[in-house]
């Protein structure tokens, strides 16, 4: 088996340089490899990035917002309603400079004057000659052979259709049957267009259409057909917007031509079909660039912003899958905590879970192995005395025996009792929910108790509370019933420890934000080297009774209750008055209880 870390030497420098898996690479490897390497991995990193879901909902979601304001933007932009509405007006001025152009230079000529000389035989003294009816200036009518000439003229720069109707609504002139005028022939009507044709028309008659009417060209003889033309020929000027059969708008202007405040006819200017959808759709084409630029753009923030999110959370999630399948003794989270953010929360809350999670197995673990040890112990003379039991041969020997299994059996029943009260101490306490707690009421009825019971002892409860007045409350937070088991536990090991008709003093007082709880005694004191080991469970020290007689859980189940309630608890020795020789002396033993007050 070859070495991971050692070329192997069946695979050719090419293949070293292009492998992007191995982390160790060899020394006398060219420099010129290295970009590659990092470009590999750069690759994998994005790779990695584009399958993980998290990164696809950001970048989707970015870019759905992206592209949805875009669209708006093409679909509701007023680039476009600004612009027809500026050319409506360009083409309202245009049409009347050339209905004026048209309305001085279309008419009969009227400085040509026909004298009819009958007439001038039947004038009666005083009269004047006026010229005949029929050539009226009012009633002069365009003529298109002079309209032709001025409207070729001021009509071709402007790129714009013009026609020009008489009263009665028929088409004089029109500019694309003009000689020598610029013309925009529509595709053959024998051209049908492609698949991709027709898209785009549908895509741009979708865009322009709205609420505009349909375009459709109208007969000669049908001019009151155009609604602007119809208003012209009434004397006044009015412009509409249309969308023709290929989706592109076409605007149109109609005014009337008057000469001597009379209608002669009028004036229709219209854009060609792809004048304003070229200029919309260039307008449109550098929306569409800059939002590409602005997509190209969100993706790689995105990105960043997804490994800055991804990437930590797959590690959070690796770490805690690891810790589930407890590959190693103690997995360790990556601690993301120095950001300040909810990743770095979430890694400080998993780290205090997991920390808090081995230390419960750990707790479990050592537990069950103390379990295991005390359980041994009495098992094992219990088996002794049974086995010794038929052996016996007087009743005397037996009696003893019985005894010994009798001692066994309680102390085996007292310990399953006790092993199984601090087993289901911490869910207990998880499952309730904290209370506020009067810790005066609650002393006071346990002092009672105490007194009344005094626990096969001759010995009372003396109970004082110390406060600024004698209504001060002590309240704490935190469950009832098992506080009320410290304080009985302390009691009852006070009671023990002390002489009879001696007295347990048990002292409450408030010291800034905690409620302190004293329980003295008058007994012996405890051995300096065993003031921590006495709350460690199953440790117990008792000269004075009998082997077996408690079980050591007593003041460990005392320190696990308070410390869940976020308080401390430890042991002192009271200190008494100096003997004969000067030495100290203990005067009896003292318990101390905190707990955070409300």
């Amino acid at each position: 088996m070859l070495d991971r870390t050692q070329p192997d030497p069946n695979q050719n420098a090419g293949d070293l340089a292009s492998d992007g898996v191995r982390e160790h690479v060899a020394d006398d490897k060219p420099q010129g490899f290295r970009p590659l390497n990092w470009l590999k991995r750069a690759g994998q990193f994005f790779f990695a990035l584009s399958f993980s879901s998290l990164t696809r909902r950001i970048v989707s979601l970015n870019l759905a917002g992206l592209v949805a304001l875009v669209a708006s933007i093409l679909y509701l932009s007023q680039f476009r309603a600004g612009l027809i509405d500026a050319r409506a007006q360009s083409l309202l001025v245009q049409a009347e400079i050339i209905a004026g152009a048209i309305a001085a230079s279309a008419t009969v000529q009227t400085n040509a004057i026909t004298i009819d000389p009958e007439r001038l035989l039947d004038l009666k003294p005083g009269e004047t000659y006026g010229g005949s009816d029929e050539y009226s200036p009012l009633d002069f009518p365009i003529n298109p052979e002079r309209v032709a000439p001025v409207l070729r003229t001021l009509i071709s720069p402007t790129k714009t259709r013009a026609r020009i109707y008489d009263p009665n609504g028929s088409l004089l002139l029109d500019s694309r049957n003009l000689e020598n005028v610029l013309r925009f022939p529509l595709p053959p009507p024998a051209e049908k267009p492609g698949i991709i044709e027709r898209g785009k028309v549908a895509v741009r008659t979708w865009l322009n259409r709205g609420d505009l009417p349909l375009y459709r060209e109208l007969g000669p003889e049908n001019g009151n057909g155009y609604a602007e033309v119809g208003d012209a020929l009434q004397g006044q000027k009015r412009s509409m917007v249309r969308v023709n059969a290929r989706g592109e708008v076409i605007v149109s202007v109609a005014v009337p031509v008057l000469r001597s405040r009379a209608i002669h006819g009028a004036l229709m200017l219209s854009t060609q079909g792809d004048d304003i959808d070229q200029m919309v759709t260039a307008e449109r084409l550098a929306i569409l660039k800059v939002g590409g630029v602005a997509a190209a753009v969100m993706i790689m923030l995105s990105l960043l912003l997804a490994s800055t999110i991804a990437g930590p959370v797959r590690r959070l999630a690796d770490s805690a899958e690891r810790v589930r399948r407890r590959i190693k003794a103690r997995i360790e989270i990556p601690d993301f905590t120095r950001r300040r953010d909810e990743i770095g929360h979430l890694s400080g809350a998993l780290r205090d879970m997991t920390s808090a999670l081995y230390s419960r197995i750990e707790a479990i673990e050592m537990f069950a192995a103390d379990v295991a040890h005390e359980l041994k112990n009495p098992l094992t003379s219990l088996r002794s005395a049974v086995e010794t039991l038929p052996l016996a041969r007087n009743e005397n020997s037996r009696a003893r025996l019985l005894e010994v299994i009798e001692h066994d059996v309680k102390r085996l029943d007292r310990l399953i009792s006790d092993i199984s009260d601090a087993s289901r101490l911490d869910a207990e306490l998880q499952r309730q929910d904290a209370i506020p707690v009067d810790l005066r009421r609650l002393l006071t009825t346990l002092a009672s108790v105490a007194n009344e019971t005094k626990l096969g002892h001759d010995v009372a409860v003396e109970t004082r509370f110390e406060g600024r007045s004698p209504t001060d409350t002590f309240a704490v937070s935190g469950h009832d019933s098992r506080l009320g088991q410290v304080i009985s536990n302390l009691l009852s090991n006070a009671q023990s420890f002390s002489e009879r008709g001696s007295k347990v003093r048990l002292t409450c007082r408030r010291i800034r934000s905690e409620i302190e709880i004293v329980v003295d005694d008058d007994g012996p004191g405890i051995r300096e080297d065993a003031l921590e080991r006495i709350f460690e469970r199953f440790y117990t020290d008792r000269p004075h009774q009998g082997f077996g007689q408690n079980s050591g859980l007593g003041l460990s189940i005392s320190k696990q209750i308070v410390d869940a309630h976020g308080g401390r608890i430890w042991a002192e020795n009271r200190p008494g008055p100096p003997d004969a020789d000067g030495a100290p002396t203990i005067a009896g033993a003292r318990f101390v209880v905190r707990l955070p007050a409300l």
